[in-house]
């Protein structure tokens, strides 16, 4: 029989498959433990991230159904500003939030016992002359409810923590197999645990950033160098954050609501005399003031006029300075995040408040390649095929335009000879979308086992290739840009030069249009979860004042489910 200290641990804990139930009863009716910024800001259940770990467990246990011990994980350290003393605002290791969902605590280590899923957190602890100036130490009982976790402790002690848990489960395993009447032949060595227990670290390559994730390391940590495993939770963790759960949804739908009527906000505001920055500077206002957002999901983009031919302007060296003029076609890429997850949104707009026939030409083109993927969008639909589909319909209205030549002959046939080209390739230079969630980038791209990279032009700029299906959450973000070093390129490639006509010097200068929403892939379709005006009446609209959510939606082919925050949580509109 097994003793009783053992009996008792293995009595505390609920099954993992009960622990995910709980789980997910709570975030139903956002009850449990809150994350809120107060006000009407959303209200995030802290039983999401144990749905989170229950799921990584179960993946984990899928992998090796005898798998035990620890996984170990190390959380964000804040850090300074090159030499100085200046600490810039924290924000939280993304997989380590995934699972412990600790956004305002750095410096920290969690571990999930295997194959229960108990968690632990170790945060740090202060002498009186830091708590004098950063405030008293965490509570341990405090945090501990506030989190909803099992086991707090001071960080300190992780080392003695993860040898004391190895050991005991390593015990357990021994005291089990007696009890189910193993003779010491029957057990590996005669008093040895079948299976000795092992030291889970994350460690695996970031496809978009070519960046490794660092395994958790503390002194003294070499002494399991014999038992630990730097693969088998990078797969399931990351593979995990690829399917989003319903509460998972939820905060996603809230970042998307926030920045979406931000978006609104800019377009009223912009106007010929104002600084790029200014339109950046708004958007951040109203996420933060009206949405508790205090961190921007990525760099904010706000590129106009010819700035708008650059994909990532707004970065070193383009750092949002260009004065709007009349005429300028604004192209605004901006997302904020709430308690680590994202939003990534793209509006484009006239900042005269009216299209000339070549901006309406573009942004039609650039649209109708949206509406085409929202409407093949469904599990089962690879990628891949969707940025094809993206191209097409660009492909088409750059013909409708005068800027490529069809030279009379079938539209869909002409327009798959310049695919083979790699024409598309030329005016949207980058992929369809990528993945989203606790990074703009979220991970699971190009996991092991799944489709590789293309290495053919335009293609090979794909963040995935994969086949999509339910749960997961992907941008939708067709663009068509007019860059000078592309365009020379192709009027010199044998393959490319005869597509293109001398209209197409006309739109040297012009920039780019790129219209982009986070949609969430179902069972049968898609929801999209942006909701910023997208048909040019909308556009017009909005900018000449009128009110957003409109009254009635006229274009319903972009799956817009509409909603707000009330109260602190979202809440479906009846259009």
């Amino acid at each position: 029989a097994r003793s009783g200290a053992a009996a008792g641990y293995m009595m505390k804990m609920p099954p993992l498959a009960d622990k995910r139930a709980a789980a997910e009863a709570l975030c139903s009716t956002c009850s449990g433990p809150i994350y809120s910024q107060g006000l009407n800001t959303f209200k995030v259940p802290m039983a999401m991230f144990e749905v989170n770990r229950a799921k990584v467990v179960q993946s984990m246990l899928e992998q090796d159904p005898s798998a035990k011990g620890l996984i170990l994980l190390e959380g964000g350290k804040q850090q300074t500003r090159y030499d100085t003393d200046h600490e810039p605002v924290f924000r939280q290791e993304s997989y380590f939030h995934y699972l412990f969902g600790a956004s305002q605590y750095s410096d920290c280590f969690g571990t999930l016992s295997l194959p229960d899923g108990e968690a632990t957190l170790f945060v740090p602890t202060y002498g009186v002359d830091v708590a004098t100036v950063c405030g008293a130490s965490p509570d341990f009982e405090f945090v501990k409810v506030e989190l909803g976790l099992e086991n707090v402790h001071d960080v300190v002690d992780v080392k003695a923590f993860v040898e004391r848990e190895m050991k005991r489960l390593d015990e357990t395993d021994i005291e089990s197999s007696s009890s189910d009447g193993l003779n010491n032949e029957e057990k590996k060595g005669g008093g040895e645990p079948a299976t000795k227990s092992k030291l889970y670290l994350l460690k695996g390559l970031n496809t978009d950033s070519g960046n490794f994730a660092t395994p958790a390391s503390f002194e003294g940590i070499d002494k399991f160098r014999d038992v630990r495993d730097d693969e088998s939770l990078f797969r399931s963790i990351s593979e995990s954050r690829v399917f989003k759960s319903s509460a998972e949804i939820d905060i996603m739908r809230y970042t998307n609501w926030v920045s979406s009527m931000a978006h609104v906000e800019v377009m009223r505001a912009a106007k010929p005399g104002m600084m790029e920055y200014q339109l950046e500077s708004l958007f951040q206002h109203h996420t933060y003031t009206h949405g508790g957002c205090r961190h921007m999901s990525y760099t904010c983009i706000c590129a106009c006029g010819p700035s708008a031919n650059i994909l990532h302007y707004g970065h070193a060296g383009r750092p949002n300075s260009r004065l709007l003029e009349e005429g300028m076609i604004a192209l605004l890429d901006m997302g904020a995040e709430y308690k680590c997850y994202a939003s990534d949104i793209t509006c484009s707009f006239p900042i005269s408040g009216s299209f000339t026939d070549d901006q309406k030409s573009i942004y039609e083109a650039v649209l109708a390649a949206q509406i085409k993927v929202m409407a093949m969008l469904k599990p089962g639909v690879t990628w891949l095929d969707m940025h094809r589909e993206a191209e097409r319909e660009i492909l088409k209205g750059l013909i409708g335009c005068g800027v490529l030549d069809g030279g009379g002959k079938d539209l869909d046939e002409v327009i798959e000879t310049m695919l083979d080209a790699d024409l598309g390739a030329i005016f949207m230079p980058h992929g369809l979308g990528h993945f989203i969630g606790i990074d703009t980038h979220d991970v699971g791209g190009y996991s092991p086992g799944k489709p590789a990279r293309s290495e053919r032009p335009g293609v090979r700029k794909l963040r995935t290739a994969r086949q999509l299906d339910e749960g997961m959450v992907v941008t939708v973000e067709p663009g068509c840009y007019f860059i000078d070093p592309l365009i020379d390129a192709a009027m010199s490639d044998e393959r490319q030069k005869h597509f293109l006509t001398e209209r197409v010097n006309d739109f040297r200068g012009f920039g780019g249009v790129r219209l982009e929403d986070d949609v969430r892939i179902t069972s049968d379709g898609c929801e999209n979860l942006t909701l910023c005006p997208r048909a040019i009446e909308e556009v017009l609209d909005v900018m000449s004042g009128g009110s957003w959510p409109p009254a009635t939606d006229v274009l319903p082919e972009m799956k817009r489910k509409w909603a707000t925050c009330k109260e602190g949580r979202m809440e479906f509109l009846d259009m």
